[in-house]
């Protein structure tokens, strides 16, 4: 019969018992001159490896890659263990943080289709220089809008 089976007033009684009965052991103990000795579980022993054996497991490893490098023609020896050097982070600038901000609620404003995000916080940035473009550039772009308006216009027209 199991414990999880058992009702409540049935839990109970066989608390008073164990009450009961690690009481008598404590009164036989005294008469025999003893301490009582509830019966305890036994600890269990933690697996574990000394520092030592997990050194001779990792100098094995790194002599199996050495020669599996070797193999393949890779002249690097195994380094001895050493500690990896943390490297430090370089903090981000309040104008850097500002426009990352600033990006991310125009594109979450554009996926829920609100009309404009929050206005961003300006940031002094440098202006950007401009390109110049030749006049005959010019002319080639202003050619190419006639072109394409003609072309829109012409559509609208053989709809109607």
């Amino acid at each position: 019969m199991s414990i999880i089976n058992l009702t409540p007033t049935q839990l109970r009684q066989a608390a008073d018992l164990k009450e009961k009965i690690a009481a008598l052991e404590k009164q036989l103990g005294q008469l025999q001159g003893t301490k009582a000795s509830v019966a305890k579980p036994a600890a269990k022993k933690k697996g574990g490896m000394s520092a030592a054996g997990k050194a001779k497991i990792a100098a094995a490893q790194k002599l199996r890659w050495a020669k599996i490098n070797a193999a393949k023609g890779k002249t690097a020896a195994p380094k001895a263990a050493a500690k990896p050097v943390k490297k430090a982070r370089k903090k981000m600038s309040a104008a850097a943080k500002a426009k990352i901000s600033a990006a991310a609620k125009a594109r979450w404003a554009k996926v829920k289709g609100t009309a404009k995000p929050a206005a961003a916080p300006k940031v002094a940035a440098k202006p950007a220089a401009k390109k110049k473009i030749s006049a005959e550039g010019i002319a080639r772009i202003k050619a190419a809008q006639k072109a394409r308006w003609a072309k829109i216009n012409a559509a609208k027209a053989a709809k109607k």
